[in-house]
Formats: C-alpha cells, sequence, structure tokens
C-alpha cells in the first residue's frame, strides 16, 4: 500500500515536470526538416550524375549516402546536429544522418576512455543491434526469395 502512494505521488510528481510538446508545430518541423534532408541528399545525387555523366545511377546513390553520412558526422561533431535534433525530432533522426548522428555522438563523447572502451565500444552500442538486425533480415529475405525460387 505505501508503495503504491508513494508511486502514485511520484507519477504525479513527473506529469508535473514533464516539458508539454505541441504536437502540431513538432510534427510540422519534423517533416519539412526530414524533406530538406531527402532534398539535400537527392541534390547531391543530382549534382554527381550532372558532373560525371558516365557514372552509374547506383553508384551516384552510394556516394550520395557517403556525402550525407560524412555531413552528418561532421556537424556533429561541431555540435549543429543536436540543435537540428532538437527543433526537428524525427525528422532528422529518420533519414540516414540520424544513423550517422548516432554512431559519432557516442563517439565523441566517450573518446577520453580510450579508443576500445570509449569510442568504439559506445559506437557499437547503438550500431550493433541495427547491424544484426539488418543482417538477419537480409538473410530471412534471401531465404524468401530462394524458396519461392524453387515453387
Amino acid at each position: 500500500m505505501k508503495n503504491q502512494q508513494i508511486n502514485q505521488k511520484y507519477n504525479r510528481y513527473v506529469e508535473a515536470r514533464i516539458p508539454k510538446t505541441k504536437a502540431w508545430p513538432s510534427l510540422f518541423n519534423s517533416f519539412w526538416v526530414g524533406g530538406v534532408i531527402c532534398l539535400i541528399g537527392q541534390g547531391i545525387n543530382d549534382a554527381l550524375l550532372y558532373i560525371f555523366p558516365s557514372m552509374a545511377e547506383q553508384t551516384a546513390w552510394a556516394w550520395t549516402l557517403i556525402a550525407l553520412i560524412f555531413i552528418a558526422s561532421f556537424l556533429t561533431a561541431l555540435g549543429v546536429y543536436d540543435k537540428i535534433g532538437k527543433f526537428a525530432g524525427g525528422g532528422s533522426i529518420v533519414p540516414i544522418t540520424g544513423f550517422s548522428n548516432s554512431i559519432s555522438s557516442p563517439a565523441i563523447e566517450f573518446k577520453h576512455e580510450g579508443i576500445i572502451y570509449g569510442t568504439c565500444v559506445k559506437m557499437f552500442t547503438v550500431a550493433g543491434p541495427v547491424i544484426v538486425c539488418g543482417v538477419v533480415a537480409s538473410v530471412v529475405v534471401g531465404l524468401i526469395y530462394y524458396i519461392a525460387g524453387l515453387i
């Protein structure tokens, strides 16, 4: 009974302290910032195809992803991407730039603990599960295509 009263009191305290977000402005900012990130990616891709007309489209997309990952990591190192993320929320997290930020941010934050126990361990705390899920999903999809080809 006493634990339940403490929990209720704590929940009321937390509810009073949680900052209230305005849903529509947050959704709007998320939408347009995510769109601008995608627009930048499309612009990089179009520029690559224009500058190098013999480049394959798939190669241009690979270089576009590399450029977006670099830009996001660089902005993370400068502390700019965190401000973008605070303003845009999910709009800055969903594109590949959000994954780049989530990898480079802990690497920068924990570099004082050393390369192995700081940078690498904290960096792969986020990347590890994503990589594992990607590999497992690709194996499952590959098996489905393989079995479908046999039928």
